[in-house]
């Protein structure tokens, strides 16, 4: 099973659950504004979620001025935490859902 290590001001934390790095990064780090839209939004992963969920790459790379790299190793990010998350469970956590694990 991998280990997440939330690389966010280079923390170094590391955690067994990637539930617990989302809901670390959300509650420890201080919230960031998007450089596309404004939007405020926890840093790390829900930051990369709305960047690419909700702006095209092009928006991304000027916003950003980021590289093709930087695009894709955010894009990998994205995709490795979805298919190993439970998201729901994350936003009932950090909604207070006591029942939550």
């Amino acid at each position: 099973m991998p280990r997440w290590e939330c690389a966010i001001d280079a923390d170094g934390e590391v955690f067994e659950r990637v539930e617990d790095l989302i809901v670390h990064q959300s509650i420890e780090h201080e919230r960031i504004a998007c450089k596309v839209c404004g939007a405020v939004l926890p840093d790390g992963y829900f930051a990369i979620r709305h960047a690419f969920d909700e702006h095209s790459r092009a928006e991304y790379v000027r916003a950003y001025d980021a590289d093709a790299s930087e695009v894709r190793r955010r894009e990998n990010v994205k995709e490795s935490i979805e298919e190993s998350a439970d998201i729901r469970e994350v936003i009932d956590r950090l909604e207070g859902d006591e029942s939550a694990p």
